[in-house]
C-alpha cells in the first residue's frame, strides 16, 4: 500500500465469526479506499482466524495481527503500535460501517484536520431494525467548527465509546493514553482524549452501527461491570489534578460533567434498559460503592437537578439503597408511559 494512508481502521477479534465477514465488508467495500485495516486476533478459539488470513491474502489493505493475549483492551493497544494511517478509527467486529460513512469522515477530516472527530450512530436489531442514538440531538447541537472541551462540556453527555471517535494518530499516540485491561475500557481513553484535545469536530451523520445482540459483555450480568468504578476514578482524578496545577481547559463545568457522567454510567449498569449488568449478590456493594465516589468526587457546589434523575442522585449520596430499589420500577413504567405517549403523538401526527 503505497503512501501513508489517510485512516487506519483497529479492529479487535475475539470469536466473531458468525459477525466478522460482514464487519470487514462493511470497512473493505466503502467507497473511500485510502485506508488500512488491522485486525487483532486475540486467541480466537473459532474460525475467526481463518476468515482474515483468508481476507488478507485478496485485499492488502488488510492486515492481520494475531495475538496470545485476549481482551479488547490489548487488542487496541497493539493495533495502535501497528497502525500508519494519518487517523485512527477503532471498529468492534460485530458491528457495521454504513456505506458512505468513510468519505463522509474524510471530508469532515480534511477540512478541519481535528484531533478528535464525533460522529453520530444507530443502534442495529436482530430483525434489521435500527434505532437513534440518544445523542442525535445534542451533536446536532454542537458548535460549528473545532471546539475545546471547555467550550462545550456537553460534550462529555455523549456515549464514551471510542467506536464513536476518529483520533488524530499523533495526538492520540503523543497522549500516552492506553486502553487498560478489563471491560469499559474505552471510558478512559475517550475521556483522556477529550479533555487533551485543543481541535474537537462533530460530524452528525450515523457512520456506525451498534450491533445488539445477546452474550455480549455489555448485555451480561456479570462483576466485570465493576470495572468501571477504576476507569471513571482515573478521568475525575486525572481531571482533579490537572486544573489543580492550573490547566484552564479544565473548568468547574468540565469537572462537574464528568461528575454527572460517572454517576449516570453507574446507574446505568445498576439499573438500566432492562437488563441490569450487575448480578443481584453483588447490587448492594456495588450502590455503596457508587455512593461512596458521589462523596469522594461531587464538586463543591454541586446541587442534583430537580428530576426523577436528581431524586436518584440523592438517594445515592445518602446511601439509601432501599429506597432506590423501590424507585427504579416506578421510574422504569413512567419511561414506558412517556415512551408509548411519545410514539402515540408521532403516529397521529404522521
Amino acid at each position: 500500500m503505497p503512501g501513508q494512508p489517510l485512516i487506519s481502521v483497529i479492529i479487535p477479534v475475539h470469536n466473531v465469526e458468525a459477525y466478522l465477514d460482514d464487519c470487514l465488508d462493511s470497512v473493505l467495500e466503502q467507497s473511500f479506499t485510502d485506508i488500512q485495516v488491522i485486525a487483532v486476533d486475540g486467541a480466537s478459539r473459532d474460525g475467526s482466524a481463518a476468515i482474515l488470513d483468508a481476507r488478507a491474502r485478496s485485499d492488502p489493505r488488510l492486515l492481520p495481527v494475531p495475538t496470545r493475549q485476549e481482551g479488547p483492551g490489548r487488542a487496541r493497544n497493539a493495533g495502535l503500535a501497528t497502525a500508519a494511517g494519518e487517523y485512527i478509527w477503532f471498529v468492534d467486529a460485530d458491528d457495521l460501517i454504513p456505506p458512505g460513512s468513510m468519505q463522509a469522515i474524510t471530508e469532515a477530516i480534511e477540512n478541519e484536520h481535528p484531533d478528535v472527530l464525533l460522529i453520530d450512530f444507530e443502534y442495529l436489531y436482530p430483525d434489521g431494525r435500527t434505532r437513534t442514538s440518544e445523542g442525535r440531538d445534542l451533536l446536532r447541537a454542537a458548535p460549528a467548527g473545532p471546539f475545546s472541551l471547555a467550550n462545550w462540556p456537553d460534550a462529555i453527555s455523549l456515549t464514551a465509546t471510542v467506536w464513536s471517535k476518529i483520533f488524530r494518530r499523533d495526538f492520540l499516540r503523543g497522549s500516552g493514553i492506553s486502553f487498560p485491561d478489563g471491560i469499559h475500557e474505552d471510558v478512559p481513553v475517550s475521556f483522556f482524549a477529550l479533555l487533551s484535545a485543543t481541535k474537537i469536530c462533530v460530524l452528525s451523520r450515523a457512520c456506525y452501527l451498534y450491533r445488539q445482540r445477546a452474550g455480549s459483555f455489555m448485555a451480561t450480568a456479570t462483576q466485570r461491570h465493576f470495572d468501571i468504578f477504576d476507569s471513571n476514578r482515573q478521568v475525575l482524578d486525572m481531571a482533579a489534578k490537572r486544573q489543580s496545577e492550573g490547566d484552564t481547559g479544565i473548568t468547574d463545568e468540565v469537572r462537574t460533567a464528568l461528575f454527572e457522567r460517572a454517576i449516570w454510567h453507574y446507574t446505568t449498569n445498576l439499573d438500566g434498559k432492562g437488563r441490569r449488568r450487575i448480578p443481584r449478590r453483588d447490587r448492594r456493594r456495588y450502590f455503596t460503592m457508587m455512593h461512596d465516589d458521589f462523596i469522594a468526587y461531587r464538586p463543591a457546589a454541586y446541587h442534583p437537578p430537580d428530576s426523577v434523575r436528581g431524586l436518584k442522585y440523592r438517594l445515592i449520596e445518602w446511601n439509601a439503597f432501599g429506597a432506590y430499589r423501590v424507585l427504579t420500577p416506578i421510574n422504569k413504567a413512567r419511561v414506558r408511559v412517556m415512551y408509548a405517549l411519545r410514539r402515540l403523538v408521532s403516529w397521529r401526527s404522521a
